[in-house]
């Protein structure tokens, strides 16, 4: 026999959409604001409606047993109180989504990250559950009850797995660095097809490198091409090398409809000035680029697009981050709370803590 009520089984509908956010995430590290927003208002007339059934102590609940399928009104087969109810559901929102909004003031997440951690702060702000014969899902339920917590704990667990497998490959690949848990090393003539972010500069190993969008978009701008690039670096060094009417720099995505970059005709550069007429020196034309485009941007500036300009036309390796989208684990930690439940809770309670 399975049994769960009709809201519980309604918030599942976030399972499929948070993993095809994570997909999408994956392969163009975009994902459109248009997903969240109905799942939010699915969150917010969910919690209307178990609002009511907690304060009238009566639920609709879907029961499968073999063949027959019935639709009943009960009261709630959980221990929820009004007060339990409103405590966990003010904290899930209250804390969670200004806490996703700050982590992306500060940088720490992506847009699509706080806006899938805010929505299921409201799609579940409470545990679920589903009941089968002789055990109910999910299987260790935290003290304080709080389920979007759970997920969040979880999503940490499964964040860390994602550096343990990139040592590890790297280990038996022979790519030893301080930095084999976080990036891998990356022909540099791959480099216009991969996102994430260089971790090096010319002279040293960095975390916060140039951004490959960035990257693209500067190639864009000038409408060139990154092998004429490595093939003639001085030239294109040179900030009178710069068109007179740069492109459009896009975004930075990936065009996955071509072999190659797409990139629209730029035109020839202007030729180089003469050696006797006096120049702002610009290497590259970085301080030009980002002022057309209204300032630094993923996380880049001049310097650094400088700096990983330098060592994507010096070297023909180089070790570079995908990173990895919050939402790809964050997909991951609602799939293990849905099943398992508290993880960390779980395992500090067996050690002795909790």
């Amino acid at each position: 026999m399975y049994s769960a009520t009709i809201t519980d089984l309604l918030r599942l509908l976030v399972v499929p959409v948070l993993g095809w956010a994570a997909i999408r995430d994956i392969k163009t590290r975009r994902v459109p604001n248009e997903t969240w927003l109905p799942l939010a208002a699915l969150g917010l007339v969910l919690l209307c409606w178990d609002a009511w059934a907690v304060w009238s102590e009566t639920v609709w609940t879907l029961t499968v047993d073999g063949l027959d399928i019935g639709l009943e009104s009960r009261q709630p087969p959980f221990d929820q109180t009004l007060n339990t109810f409103f405590l966990r559901t003010a904290f899930s929102v209250g804390f969670l989504v200004p806490f996703a909004y700050g982590f992306w003031w500060f940088g720490g997440f992506g847009g699509a990250d706080a806006k899938a951690l805010m929505t299921l702060a409201v799609v579940f702000p409470v545990y679920p559950h589903f009941l089968f014969d002789g055990f109910t899902l999910p299987w260790h339920e935290a003290t304080v009850g709080v389920f979007s917590l759970t997920i969040l704990s979880n999503t940490v667990l499964a964040g860390v797995i994602y550096p343990l497998v990139l040592g590890g490959r790297n280990l038996l690949s022979g790519a030893v660095s301080r930095m084999m848990i976080i990036g891998r090393p990356l022909p540099v003539e791959h480099a216009p097809r991969r996102y994430g972010r260089l971790l090096e500069r010319p002279d040293s190993l960095t975390r916060s490198g140039l951004d490959l969008d960035v990257f693209r978009m500067y190639l864009s701008w000038r409408g060139l091409d990154f092998e004429d690039l490595r093939t003639d670096p001085e030239r294109y060094r040179d900030p009178a090398s710069l068109p007179d009417e740069p492109n459009d720099p896009g975004d930075g995505t990936i065009d996955d409809t071509s072999g190659s970059l797409a990139l629209t005709d730029g035109g020839e550069p202007d030729e180089v000035q003469d050696a006797g007429e006096e120049v702002d020196i610009d290497d590259w034309g970085a301080a030009a680029f980002f002022e057309d485009i209204g300032g630094p941007i993923y996380g880049t500036d001049a310097e650094e697009l400088r700096a990983g300009l330098d060592v994507l036309t010096g070297q023909d390796r180089v070790w570079y981050t995908p990173g990895i989208p919050f939402i790809v684990p964050m997909f991951g930690g609602l799939l293990i709370s849905l099943a398992a439940g508290d993880v960390l809770v779980w395992l500090l309670t067996q050690i002795g803590i909790g």
